[in-house]
């Protein structure tokens, strides 16, 4: 395993060289996570800031033509800016054109793309249900635009159905799937074998399922003079409308005052869009699950992550008797 130090410098070094085939001036680029995709903040002498991010290869599921499917992310992006009043990153084009670039360090090559920098307040360790009901709006928004709109030839995105979240569809850091199965402690194994045997029927039986942001938590929503702002859409693909919602309770779902938030999401989403919400507790298991397993597969590459794995693991004991409870 690189160290954490060596593995940021080659993939800054990645992003510089992405950066030259842009139309950007020239300026800082700041560091900001390293976890899926290795994001940066550039800043213009110019004064605009864009937001850099290298993409992990394989990390739309093995096998998947990894500059189709970010090119398809970008797709909906525009679509959702031109189709509607969202506020969704807009994908800067390189100078050829391209949607994304792909740069080659070390005999490794990786993607790149530049989305324009979107400021706001994220409320994720300070949630009111306000927040919870201004993002219901939107994703019923999302979700309409998604259900009008066709897609163009070649589009890939994640099928988010019962094989991606419990087979070997997906690949976590550099681990397939499979083998982040077997890393799990044995007690928290067959817990999530009971959640799938509990989505079996669910997954593919729900009355509505169509193109999601899948990951539309309050951590990837920025809130300014009452508008939210939906940022990170590297997880967009097909599934069920309601483990849209579910994630985005996923984290609440263990407060004392999580009813109040589970009305406001439902009752911000249910003034434009109909939703089934019988069901909300599995995909909120559900959830917990693919966090987990990403979260395993995840910690065999990044220190930052290993260091916390026996916590995530404990928590997702606790959220699924939880939700088994009732």
């Amino acid at each position: 395993m690189l160290t954490r130090r060596v593995e940021l410098a080659r993939l800054r070094r990645m992003a510089v060289t992405a950066l030259g085939r842009y139309p950007l001036a020239e300026g800082r680029l700041i560091f900001i996570s390293h976890g899926e995709n290795t994001t940066f903040r550039h800043i213009g002498a110019d004064g605009t800031s864009h937001l850099v991010r290298v993409h992990r290869p394989d990390r739309h599921g093995r096998g998947v033509d990894s500059a189709a499917a970010v090119d398809s992310e970008l797709a909906w992006l525009r679509a959702l800016r031109e189709d509607t009043d969202l506020l969704v990153p807009e994908p800067l084009a390189a100078r050829d054109g391209a949607s994304a670039v792909a740069v080659t360090e070390a005999g490794e090559t990786r993607l790149c793309s530049v989305l324009r920098w979107m400021d706001g307040r994220i409320h994720e360790a300070s949630p009111r249900p306000v927040h919870l009901h201004r993002l219901g709006a939107a994703m019923a928004s999302l979700h309409d635009q998604a259900d009008a709109w066709t897609p163009p030839d070649g589009f890939t995105r994640i099928h988010w159905d019962h094989e991606a979240f419990f087979g070997n569809v997906m690949v976590y850091g550099r681990t397939p799937a499979a083998e982040c199965w077997t890393l799990l402690p044995p007690e928290l194994r067959a817990r999530f074998r009971e959640v799938g045997a509990r989505l079996a029927d669910l997954i593919p039986g729900a009355r509505d399922s169509g193109l999601i942001h899948a990951d539309l938590h309050l951590g990837n929503a920025l809130f300014r003079h009452g508008a939210v702002k939906l940022i990170d859409f590297d997880d967009c693909g097909t599934g069920p409308r309601s483990y849209e919602l579910a994630v985005a309770l996923w984290e609440l779902r263990g407060r004392a005052d999580y009813p109040a938030f589970r009305q406001a999401l439902l009752s911000g989403y249910r003034a434009r869009r109909d939703i089934d919400a019988t069901h909300l507790d599995d995909f909120i298991a559900l959830r917990q699950v693919a966090f987990d397993l990403w979260y395993t597969g995840v910690a065999q590459v990044n220190p930052a992550f290993s260091v916390r794995l026996d916590g995530v693991h404990q928590w997702s004991l606790d959220v699924l008797d939880l939700v088994e409870a009732g």
